[in-house]
């Protein structure tokens, strides 16, 4: 007996969509970020910019009614996609049909601001061991309000996916690709570029979404590097540091850098920290490239390292945080 053919995939106009929303009852969420890419030649275009083939797997972060994650299950070895709403959940599996390559779950992609969530995770997991040979991609319309935390927190993961193709608020795709010394360039632009290759490869706007939003949107593509990220000694606290460090970008270095050692390390060490990294102290966090940010790191944990037990140089929590 022959398998039954998977549904084609259904093909998320503007009419489709109200159609489709109206008959189940359902209207789009603003807080959710429920705005829907409507232009079907963009979708193919996230598809199509993330080369997505029999050799990925492949997560999206928000469902909808699962036009994506058709078009990516019939790409793709297997698709993982996450949906917190209820109803829309119900809605794509509904429109999905049996598509045994593609798993839906139903909750938020993150548990709490710094996590992703434990059902995501174990589905990584368990759908990597599947298929061992197989390379993780992110391919999705991402909510607005979850894209920053969502990508930082994948990146953070000890194998982040090979690539992240995804739509964003333009103003979020702008801080991911700024440079030094911009009004953009900040902690995500540097904990980003020290792990990948970023890149903007089209701006949307607004019209191209239902409902539409009031920003313009940009398609974003990050090439992850395990030769950048090796540079960095300890990714867990050279995330905090560079947090910290720009949590008062314009400080001059010398004063920031003191203060994000907790009780401030003498003036001296700081210094000796400052001309190990061959960095002027008068310069500030926004001025520094990735380059300068992961030789001042890897200094000032050497000598937060080198106190000697029982000092009182650096209080115990920020010592502890740069381990």
């Amino acid at each position: 007996m022959s398998e039954t053919p998977s549904p084609a995939s259904p093909r998320q106009t503007l009419t489709f969509l109200r159609e489709r929303l109206a008959a189940e009852g359902i209207r789009p969420k603003n807080d959710l970020g429920q705005n829907f890419l409507i232009d079907i030649n963009l979708l193919n275009m996230l598809a199509d910019t993330a080369a997505v083939g029999p050799d990925d797997i492949c997560l999206e972060v928000g469902t909808g009614t699962g036009s994506l994650t058709a078009l990516l299950a019939d790409r793709a070895a297997a698709v993982i996609s996450v949906e917190v709403d209820p109803r829309m959940h119900r809605l794509a599996a509904g429109l999905l049909g049996n598509r045994p390559q593609v798993r839906l779950l139903l909750h938020d992609a993150l548990q709490g601001k710094n996590r992703l969530h434990p059902g995501l995770l174990e589905a990584l997991e368990q759908v990597r061991a599947e298929h061992p040979d197989k390379r993780l991609k992110l391919v999705a319309n991402l909510p607005y309000h979850v894209a920053t935390p969502l990508i930082g927190n994948l990146l953070a993961l000890d194998r982040p996916p090979q690539t992240f193709t995804a739509t964003l608020q333009r103003e979020v795709a702008e801080r991911l690709v700024a440079r030094p010394g911009t009004r953009d360039y900040g902690a995500l632009s540097v904990w980003v570029q020290s792990q990948g290759k970023a890149a903007i490869r089209r701006i949307l706007p607004p019209q191209v979404f239902w409902p539409r939003p009031k920003v313009f949107s940009a398609i974003v593509h990050i090439e992850f590097r395990p030769a950048l990220r090796a540079r960095i000694p300890d990714l867990p606290s050279f995330h905090r540091f560079v947090r910290d460090l720009f949590l008062h970008r314009r400080k001059l270095l010398r004063a920031e850098l003191a203060a994000v050692s907790g009780r401030r390390l003498e003036k001296a060490a700081v210094d000796r920290i400052l001309a190990d990294a061959d960095l002027n102290p008068l310069c500030r966090a926004e001025e520094l490239d990735v380059e300068d940010l992961i030789r001042l790191f890897s200094c000032f944990r050497a000598a937060l390292q080198s106190c000697p037990p029982g000092s009182h140089t650096v209080d115990d929590a920020a010592s502890s945080r740069l381990r």
